[in-house]
């Protein structure tokens, strides 16, 4: 009887593990097969077409052909990387298909429109069937809401793809920092919106496209969106509105993703005692506010309240709508947010997987884990959809974030999932793709009869220049070399003399812990026990980890958990980066000042250098030349070559012998370096302004040998 029952329970087994292979081979041959149709589209232009982007550009040429470069990727990775969702829920997709313009009945998407925004335009392809700009991509979510809906949203190319122009041929770059403006892109269409809902006309237009597309049941639901989104759109600008305009090229990405994760902490209790602030509001009137919410609210569960209080300031109190979001935006800016008033360059990826820590200030530790963090705090600032919300139970994601122990709770927190649109399996891959990303060359073949030659004579003089003024922060390195590392030069951003603002917000802006009272995070000098007012930096740091460690709340869960695990695992093992010192001099993060660390700026390596005006970290000087000169002249020489105070950003011509885009001669957007956050002071050693790190000044270069220089700089 023990023998046929040991040989019955083996059976058994055995019939277990087949049932378990055969379901890991079909997930394998799954992923396989999404692979490639995800690698399906390789269209030679890669979406690039003469027609499609002969609009009238700061200078109005009209382009003869588009070049792409040797990067070591071939059409559809490019294409992948532009059309490859990352979880951003901007506005229902069908939305922004048949979306006018304000005041024309041109689509809001119109090439020509997205152009004024400097978004690259496209033409359908396989990956891209509407014709998307580059960067902008359909994203399907669910999560708290009653149905899946599709939105859209942005993609890492979207900031990290750029076009340069010359002679009449378009040269585009993949991983270069865009040329858009966000910020006028999104008033934009808050006023397209708010035209459409006033403008009956309009409106029926509208409402009519949108059913056609046949994904809304009637025209109520149309509306009820159309207002949602008008809401949530306007309220997002006022509270991130900044006394700095930011122009063409640049954004205070850190600020606007400390921001959204500094609105989603608060529960419902201190929300409601935020709200209390507002005098209009009654203890009756506030509980109908919070009705039905949970302690942590999510994505759905705080659009009902901000539609609530809005409808209360609205139709109790006599306020006009824009009164009321005024009022309400006001209350959030004053109480909650910071103002992101420290705009930067968008960061140029090539290389980016191989640095040991990324972002202007080094605030990204890449080892382990860190890509992903990094990504999913990127994905938070670009709309992502935050579900966030209560849970009863632990499970593995809130033991990994420090929620609990094998045995139970740790803190009096209250426990949370992370829940989220963001899809950290694409943010893995791409990750993962960036790896094969090579600097753009001014040799290229494909650049052979555009670019004017290199003179080699000033080449060599150049590169001896360079080693005494600049290798010291700026690693020369071998561009495709597989194995290669990348040690950032991190610079006491007080010793550099650039301007402060991007460092200084990001150790100093603080915020409410909200339910994350009591809980750990890592820091620069250990871990921090969150209290009621913390460094924002340790509250992001915190939320997109959880983030991170959650399952997708839109999978089934067999598939969410092997994604999950694949993802964390992946991470760690392809990941040749390992936790490792920052070098460099900067200051030295204490107990007491636990982020000082932040306070300091990062030297890369310089190839490709030539595809990424305009310069220092704020885009406060317009070329490489310029950036040679000193930021002013001295009193014995008033007249003097130096920077210039003010210039124009807009064009995409590039400047062969200053090296960056045209300056001057066009209308754009004037960039003033006397205004706060604007400053091209600093970095000036090529001027004999500014200490190396080992101490030693050297003098000021000459005519003749700053243009040495700088086609060495153009060789790289």
């Amino acid at each position: 009887m023990s023998i046929l029952s040991s040989s019955w329970w083996g059976k058994k087994f055995a019939l277990i593990l087949i049932i378990f292979a055969v379901i890991a081979v079909i997930i394998c041959v799954g992923n396989y097969l999404r692979e490639r149709w995800e690698f399906w589209d390789d269209d030679p232009d890669r979406g690039a077409t003469v027609e499609n982007m002969n609009i009238a550009d700061a200078f109005g040429d009209k382009f003869s052909k588009v070049v792409y470069l040797e990067q070591g990727w071939e059409p559809n990775k490019s294409l992948w990387f532009y059309n490859t969702t990352q979880g951003s829920d901007l506005l229902p997709y069908d939305f922004f298909l048949v979306l006018e313009q304000a005041d024309s009945q041109e689509l809001f998407r119109s090439p020509s429109n997205m152009n004024n925004y400097r978004y690259l335009v496209q033409k359908a392809t396989y990956s891209n069937p509407d014709a998307l700009p580059v960067g902008m991509v359909k994203d399907s979510y669910q999560g708290s809401s009653d149905k899946e809906k599709t939105y859209i949203g942005f993609t890492c190319a979207a900031c990290h793809t750029s076009q340069i122009n010359y002679k009449n041929v378009a040269i585009r770059i993949d991983g270069g920092p865009a040329a858009a403006d966000m910020v006028a892109y999104l008033e934009d269409m808050v006023k397209a919106l708010n035209a459409t809902n006033k403008n009956t006309e309009k409106r029926q237009r509208f409402v009519n496209a949108v059913l056609d597309l046949d994904n809304y049941a009637n025209e109520i639901e149309v509306l009820q969106d159309l207002d949602n989104f008008i809401i949530r759109i306007h309220l997002y600008n006022i509270i991130n509105h900044s006394s700095t305009k930011y122009g063409y090229a640049r954004l205070d990405a850190f600020g606007r993703i400390y921001n959204r994760v500094l609105g989603h902490l608060l529960n419902k209790t201190q929300l409601r005692e935020l709200l209390a602030k507002i005098p209009e509001f009654s203890e009756k009137q506030l509980d109908h506010i919070m009705a039905g919410s949970q302690d942590i609210m999510t994505a759905h569960n705080r659009e009902e309240i901000t539609r609530r209080a809005l409808g209360v300031l609205i139709n109790d109190n006599d306020h006009s709508k824009s009164d009321a979001i005024k009022i309400l935006s006001e209350l959030l800016r004053n109480n909650i947010f910071n103002e992101p008033n420290a705009p930067v360059s968008y960061p140029f990826l090539w290389d980016i997987a191989q640095h040991d820590y990324v972002q202007w200030n080094g605030i990204g530790d890449n080892s382990g884990v860190g890509p992903l963090g990094r990504n999913a705090g990127e994905v938070i600032g670009v709309f992502a959809t935050l579900d966030w919300h209560n849970v009863e139970k632990c499970t593995l994601s809130e033991i990994l974030v420090g929620q609990c122990s094998m045995f139970g709770k740790t803190s009096q927190a209250e426990l949370v999932r992370f829940d989220s649109s963001v899809n950290m399996h694409n943010l893995r891959k791409i990750e993962t793709q960036l790896a094969s990303l090579q600097s753009p060359r001014w040799e290229d073949k494909n650049l052979e009869d555009i670019l004017p030659k290199l003179e080699q004579t000033l080449v060599k003089k150049g590169k001896v220049l360079f080693e005494q003024y600049c290798v010291s922060c700026h690693h020369d390195i071998k561009r495709d070399n597989d194995y290669r590392k990348i040690v950032a030069s991190m610079n006491d951003y007080k010793k550099l003399g650039t301007d402060p603002q991007m460092v200084e917000n990001s150790v100093g802006y603080t915020g409410k812990a909200g339910f994350l009272k009591d809980l750990y995070v890592s820091a620069g000098s250990g871990s921090l026990v969150l209290q009621e007012k913390m460094p924002v930096a340790s509250l992001l740091t915190y939320a997109t980890m959880g983030v991170v460690v959650t399952p997708d709340p839109d999978k089934n869960w067999l598939t969410s958990q092997l994604d999950w695990l694949f993802n964390i695992y992946g991470s760690f093992s392809n990941n040749s980066i390992k936790s490792s010192l920052k070098r460099g001099d900067y200051p030295l993060d204490t107990t007491k000042e636990p982020y000082a660390s932040l306070q300091a700026y990062k030297g890369r390596p310089l190839n490709g250098i030539w595809a990424t005006a305009p310069y220092l970290h704020n885009g406060s000087v317009p070329t490489l030349y310029d950036l040679l000169l000193p930021a002013s002249c001295p009193d014995t020489e008033p007249n003097c070559e130096k920077r210039p105070e003010t210039f124009m950003v807009g064009s995409r011509e590039l400047d062969t012998e200053k090296v960056g885009f045209k300056s001057q001669g066009y209308k754009g957007f004037e960039f003033d370096t006397r205004k706060s956050s604007n400053s091209n002071h600093g970095h000036e050693y090529a001027a004999g302004n500014t200490l190396l790190p080992n101490g030693q000044v050297l003098p000021p270069l000459g005519k003749k040998a700053r243009m040495a220089l700088l086609e060495y700089l153009k060789s790289l």
